[in-house]
């Protein structure tokens, strides 16, 4: 059944995806709702991460956090989840450590572990296994009122592969870079499972209220460019190949598709190539090269000031945004601006207001 939600408001960062030339560029900012805010303390209180990813109004809450502190400044919102429900889902072990990040207590070790079959095996009910999501989604999109637009996501296959056989975050990547290279066949089953619950995953957001999805990539750069293609990339194509027709399937229209390949620069020729709307950049690109590397294609770019910019001055931040407006060109249409990552801890959110202040000041001329 379809739900009645209250019309959209701000339509800017929707118009901006579908390619449309507009009036501003619009903004959001990834991890914006978070612990850099006083105000996500007091909500989470005593509650682990994932209590409150789990509890539908503590999500919205911190969902809303940002959009509120942040009145008319911001242009999307983003729904308060994590992407390591997927693996939770499928019936691996996640914990999130304070101040260390997710913990897997039993990665997967090899294909002939006993875990890695049964993961492979299961069928995994998207819709019961992860309606806590679509349901904080919905209220979400009640509490909004229409104000913006709200994404929902996932990880990539690659991405939640890695923290399945790593147990968590890694510099070295040694066990996925084992699975890769030893276990090839075993790793693309999982890959392709992992793909087809994420295209699920994403319908089931967006049937319950999201505008708007984002496939979020972040092991990416840990991949040359033939394993990129290999590993990676051919499941980011699945999900934005399959998704709308699994949308149409379900009777509800197609959404503006975001990819995030953090680290890629040296693919992002064919991540433009994927089939999604938008590409996410991190910092460590020129928007002018990006620029050129996209050519004619009808690619919106997202991103990318590094997010250590908000630790600096205001006189840094400023010549940082009009760097970005400029290389991107001029922000009349094709960006939605953004972090070249999430925002980090500790940030005095007064000087992402800043920086959303100027983003809007210096593309609204």
């Amino acid at each position: 059944m379809p739900h009645d939600f209250p019309p959209l408001k701000n339509d800017l960062v929707l118009r901006t995806a579908w390619g449309q030339n507009v009036e501003r560029t619009p903004i959001w900012i990834m991890r914006q709702a978070g612990r850099y805010l006083p105000e996500y303390h007091e909500a989470k209180g005593n509650r682990d991460f994932f209590e409150c990813c789990r509890d539908p109004e503590v999500a919205s809450t911190l969902t809303l956090q940002p959009i509120e502190r942040f009145a008319g400044l911001l242009d999307a919102s983003i729904i308060f989840s994590d992407i390591l429900v997927i693996p939770q889902a499928m019936g691996m072990v996640v914990e999130m450590v304070d101040k260390k990040g997710p913990h897997f207590p039993e990665p997967l070790k090899s294909p002939t572990d006993g875990q890695y079959e049964k993961v492979l095996a299961k069928d995994v009910d998207v819709a019961a296994e992860l309606d806590y999501v679509y349901k904080a989604i919905t209220l979400t999109r009640k509490k909004l009122d229409g104000r913006v637009p709200l994404i929902g996501f996932c990880g990539s296959p690659w991405t939640l592969f890695c923290y399945m056989v790593e147990g968590g975050g890694s510099k070295l990547f040694i066990q996925s870079k084992t699975w890769i290279y030893k276990y090839p066949n075993e790793t693309a089953a999982l890959l392709q499972k992992i793909a087809e619950i994420c295209v699920e995953y994403l319908a089931l957001q967006v049937q319950a209220g999201a505008q708007m999805i984002q496939v979020f990539d972040s092991w990416a750069g840990e991949l040359s460019p033939p394993t990129f293609q290999k590993f990676s990339a051919q499941y980011l194509a699945y999900i934005s190949e399959k998704l709308p027709g699994k949308l149409k399937a379900m009777g509800l229209d197609a959404v503006p598709m975001i990819v995030f390949a953090k680290g890629a620069n040296q693919s992002l020729n064919s991540v433009c190539n994927l089939g999604y709307n938008v590409v996410g950049l991190d910092w460590l690109i020129e928007p002018s090269d990006a620029v050129k590397i996209r050519g004619d294609r009808k690619i919106v770019f997202q991103g990318n000031a590094d997010p250590g910019i908000l630790y600096g001055s205001r006189e840094n931040i400023s010549e940082t945004v009009k760097h970005m407006v400029e290389g991107f060109g001029g922000g009349k249409g094709g960006w939605i601006a953004n972090l070249g990552h999430g925002i980090t801890p500790f940030v005095n959110p007064d000087d992402l207001k800043f920086y959303l202040e100027e983003i809007q000041r210096l593309t609204s001329k």
